[in-house]
């Protein structure tokens, strides 16, 4: 299985939840706005410097600083 950061996903691209790092700050605030394993996420936006980044997911839109979105590991599809 080859995970990436959400960071590292390129705009327009979907990819799926595998896990928030353990030891990540802000791991229940992210899990509590719906980033859990298995959800499906499109980055839809980044900044010119990539930071902050534009993700949708669940029907809604949110921005995460890079980072938040270094925390979640990811898998592209």
């Amino acid at each position: 299985m080859n995970s990436l950061n959400l960071s590292e996903i390129k705009v327009g691209k979907k990819s799926r939840v595998l896990k928030i790092k353990p030891e990540s700050s802000i791991r229940r605030r992210l899990m509590d706005m719906g980033i859990v394993p298995h959800t499906e996420v499109t980055v839809i936006g980044k900044a010119p410097m990539g930071d902050p980044i534009e993700i949708q997911l669940r029907g809604y839109k949110l921005t995460l600083r890079k980072i938040e979105a270094k925390d979640i590991l990811v898998q592209e599809f």
